[in-house]
Order: structure tokens, then sequence, then C-alpha cells
């Protein structure tokens, strides 16, 4: 009996209406329903929350959380404003600023979420996601200078971290030092031991993509290919090995290869607009 009695009360707490509840059980209510993936009843619960104690000091947690379901929704900006009431309570919340920084990238727009990763390592200066973030940020910024000490500020914390060795080798890439970027890539694609940053075949592919592409810029187009069918091997789901692929064999005259490539790129999700020219070129 008290064990059905016990049940009957917690169904009364999940159906029991947003009005009636407390705050502290309208809390609860939204953690345990994002749990479930649950989105409409956290989004409910947390609203129910900040009416009936808009000055609550934990709002700000509520405010992060429901930006983090509008964010799974794709209500993007509906996110950034909840994410930004979130800091307005709290303005030197690392992780707040770390998914609004996230969330700028996402929206397109890498200064403020530069900004928002500045001011995280302001507060953690070995923060190695704001680290690598920012380098990233940097580089396609062409500010190699700055990439690149975020990027070895990374490396001296881990030394074996997947993006951050991966992000270096690009930027050597762009900054014209091809040597530089091999060496690290061969690395990286001779790490097969246990415990290592690469430990899933799509890890491996796409560190092979991206040593393919600097095969290809040396003219080394025999070892490029040898890369990308590695890489498809891998990874047969990645678009740019294809499209790599493809485009070596256009550049040796093997047009029936190269459209099957392009095609496959295509097939896979490549834009429209990347492929057409090479496409005609094929005919």
């Amino acid at each position: 009996m008290k064990r059905l009695f016990f049940s009957f009360c917690l169904f009364l707490l999940v159906a029991l209406p947003a009005a009636s509840q407390t705050y502290e059980q309208l809390c609860e209510r939204a953690a345990t329903a994002i749990e479930r993936d649950s989105l409409d009843v956290t989004e409910q619960a947390i609203r129910a929350a900040l009416r009936l104690d808009p000055a609550n000091g934990r709002n700000a947690l509520l405010f992060a959380n429901l930006g983090t379901v509008q964010r799974l929704r794709g209500q993007l900006r509906e996110a950034l404003e909840s994410y930004t009431y979130a800091l307005n309570m709290t303005p030197r919340n690392v992780p707040i600023l770390l998914d609004r920084a996230a969330l700028y990238l996402e929206l397109g727009e890498p200064e403020p979420a530069r900004i928002d990763y500045s001011l995280v390592l302001d507060i953690q200066p070995d923060n190695t996601e704001a680290l690598r973030m920012r380098a990233y940020i940097y580089t396609e910024a062409d500010d190699y200078k700055s990439a690149r000490a975020d990027y070895d500020h990374l490396l001296r914390l881990q030394p074996a971290d997947y993006n951050g060795r991966l992000g270096l080798a690009m930027l050597c890439q762009k900054e014209g030092k091809l040597k530089d970027a091999l060496a690290i890539l061969d690395g990286m694609v001779d790490e097969k031991s246990e415990g290592t940053s690469l430990q899933t075949a799509p890890a491996h592919a796409v560190v092979y993509v991206a040593r393919a592409g600097i095969q290809q810029e040396l003219g080394n187009l025999p070892m490029a290919l040898m890369d990308l069918e590695e890489a498809i091997r891998l990874d047969s789901s990645r678009p740019e090995a294809y499209l790599m692929r493809g485009q070596i064999h256009l550049s040796r005259g093997e047009k029936k290869e190269a459209r099957a490539d392009f095609e496959k790129a295509l097939e896979l999700g490549m834009p429209a607009a990347d492929i057409e020219e090479l496409l005609l070129q094929c005919k």
C-alpha cells in the first residue's frame, strides 16, 4: 500500500499543473524533462518558473537551459537572446559564455564569438575549448600570429589534442609552410595505438583528406590519391574526399572517373554550385 501511495504522489507531481507547483518543483520538472528529451515540457516548466519568481538568482541557469532547448529546436536567434539574458545575470559564467560563443559561430558571426572566447580566457587562461575555437577564428580571419599563439598554448596543455594539431596543420598550410603541415599530419596518420586521439575511422579519414590536400598542393598527385583512397575506405561519407579525388582525375584527363567522383560528392551533400562547373569539364 505504501508503494502504491508513493507512486500516486509521483504521478501527481508530474501531472500537477505548472501554476500550482513551487519554483523548486518546476526546476526539477524541467531538469527531468530535458533528460528525457521532452523539449516542450522543459520549456513550459522553465517559463513557469521564471514567471513565478522573476528575481530568483537561479534564473540565469534557467535562461541558459531555455537557450539550449531553443538551440536544439533550431530557434537560434531566440536561443541567443536567452543566453544573453543569462549572462546579464552572471556575466562571467564560463559554461554559458562557451555556449553563446558556439552559437555565434553557428550563426556565422565569428567576431562576437571571439569576444566571448576571449572573456573565457581572461577568466580561465588554460580553457582548452576557448583556445581551440579562438585559434580557429583567428585562422579564418588570416590573423596567423594570434592563431599560432593559441594553438601553441593549447598544445602545451594537451600535446595530443586532435583538433589542435589538425588546426595547426591547416594554419601552416595557409602560411605556405607545407612541409611543417605535412610533418604534423604524418605524425597523426602514424598514430594507431590505443590511447591516441585518433581512435575512430572517421577521425583518421579527416587527417588523410587533409594530408591529401597538402600533397596535391605540393604536386605529389599519386600520394594524394593514395591518401584519398584510404580516407574513403575509412569513411565513405566524406564528400570532400570525392571532390578532391575528382579534381585530381580531371587534371589527369580521366574524365569518366572524375565525373563519378563529382556525382558522388553531390550525392553526399556537396553544394551543387561547387560541382556544376567541374561536371561541365567532364564532357
